[in-house]
C-alpha cells in the first residue's frame, strides 16, 4: 500500500524537524564554546535565526496538519548530545577540530534547510501559499555564507601549514 502525498509530506517535515533539533543544538553548543569572540558574536545571530526557522517550520507542520514525531526530535537531541564524545585532541576541552567539525556540521544543516524550503516552494499545495519560501530560502543560502569564512579559518587553525600528519588529530 502506498502511503498518501500527505503522509510523505509529514514524514518529510518530521525529518527536517529533527535535522533542525539538532541544527538549534550544535548552534547553541558552538556559540556557547566561542563566547567572546567574533564567531561567537556571528552565533548569536545565527542561532537566533535557526531557532526562527524551526518556528517557521513548525507553523508550516500546524498548516498541513502534519503532527510531530517526538522520536525523532529526541533521537535528534540525543544524536548531537553524543557527537561531542569523539576524540578531538583533548580529553574534556573544545579544540580547534572541535570548532571545524561544528562549522561543517551547521554548514551542511543550512544546506539542508534551504534544500527543504526550494522542495515546499516547488510543490503546488495550497496550504503553503503564505509562506515566502524564496526568502527563507535566501536567507539560509547567506547563513552558509556568513560562516563559510570561519569554517576555512577554524580548518587552517586545526590544521596548521607545516604540521606533521601524525601530530594532528581525527
Amino acid at each position: 500500500m502506498d502511503a498518501s502525498p500527505d503522509s510523505l509530506l509529514a514524514t518529510y517535515l518530521n525529518d527536517h524537524l529533527a535535522g533542525s533539533t539538532f541544527g538549534v543544538e550544535l548552534a547553541r553548543r558552538a556559540r556557547g564554546a566561542n563566547e567572546g569572540t567574533e564567531l561567537g558574536a556571528l552565533l548569536v545571530g545565527l542561532t537566533s535565526e535557526i531557532e526562527e526557522d524551526r518556528a517557521v517550520l513548525e507553523s508550516i507542520m500546524e498548516s498541513v496538519g502534519a503532527g510531530r514525531d517526538p522520536l525523532k526530535a529526541r533521537l535528534a537531541w540525543l544524536g548531537e548530545k553524543v557527537g561531542r564524545l569523539k576524540p578531538n585532541g583533548r580529553l574534556l576541552g573544545y579544540s580547534p577540530l572541535s570548532r571545524l567539525i561544528e562549522l561543517e556540521g551547521l554548514g551542511l544543516g543550512l544546506a539542508g534547510k534551504q534544500a527543504m524550503w526550494l522542495a515546499l516552494r516547488a510543490i503546488d499545495d495550497p496550504r503553503l501559499a503564505g509562506y515566502d519560501f524564496a526568502a527563507l530560502s535566501e536567507r539560509a543560502e547567506r547563513q552558509r555564507a556568513d560562516i563559510e569564512p570561519c569554517r576555512l579559518a577554524a580548518s587552517r587553525e586545526a590544521f596548521p601549514a607545516g604540521a606533521s600528519p601524525s601530530s594532528r588529530t581525527s
